[in-house]
């Protein structure tokens, strides 16, 4: 597990547990693990003074447990990136998709695809925040949690907020139809934000 995940502390792991070779004699700075888990204790005179025992081991095993925990959380942080990634190649995907529905004319079609990447976006940068909303957020619940976080600045709250508008001309179609402009603004500002806003 150390190789893997923090491979520079391999070496530090193994030295607090192997005995060093060359070893003349058994101090205090080199008894290891080693020592310990084979019962080694050097005494001296013929009352058979401890020089040292098993207490010597155990700052050696503390510093071991220290490097696991340091494992542990890389370990967490190696999940956190993988989950990162995989999530930005989705939201490329999906974006792609947006892109090419409006190559083909389907223009509502690209701005509902590219509005659900915003939300969805919004949402874990709300949860990398530990930001939470009400039950079922919009964009513009998510747009405005941010901004009163000081996680979104008032020119990008406002874009978002123009995107938002736009994504739902896109789904509700009550006024008037998007035009192919506006559906190539959302998929840009939503491509720009999944890339810029964490």
């Amino acid at each position: 597990m150390i190789k893997q995940l923090l491979p520079d502390r391999l070496a530090d792991f193994v030295r607090h547990y192997e005995k060093p070779k060359p070893r003349k004699d058994i101090t205090y700075e080199n008894y290891r693990i080693e020592d310990y888990m084979q019962g080694l204790t050097i005494t001296r005179g013929w009352n058979h003074e401890e020089v040292v025992g098993p207490q010597a081991a155990i700052p050696h095993f503390r510093q071991q447990q220290a490097i696991l925990k340091a494992v542990s959380a890389r370990f967490e942080s190696s999940l956190f990136d993988i989950r990162q990634l995989v999530r930005a190649d989705l939201f490329d995907s999906e974006l792609a998709a947006a892109q090419e529905l409006l190559k083909t004319g389907f223009i509502r079609a690209s701005g509902a695809v590219a509005g659900v990447v915003l939300e969805k976006h919004l949402s874990l940068v709300a949860d990398n925040h530990n930001l939470s909303s009400k039950k079922n957020p919009t964009i513009s619940n998510f747009n405005d949690l941010l901004k009163q976080a000081d996680v979104l600045d008032t020119p990008s709250w406002r874009q978002i907020e123009r995107l938002g508008d736009i994504r739902n001309m896109c789904d509700h179609g009550k006024d008037r139809e998007p035009t192919k402009e506006e559906a190539q603004e959302l998929i840009a500002g939503v491509e720009k934000f999944t890339k810029t806003l964490f």
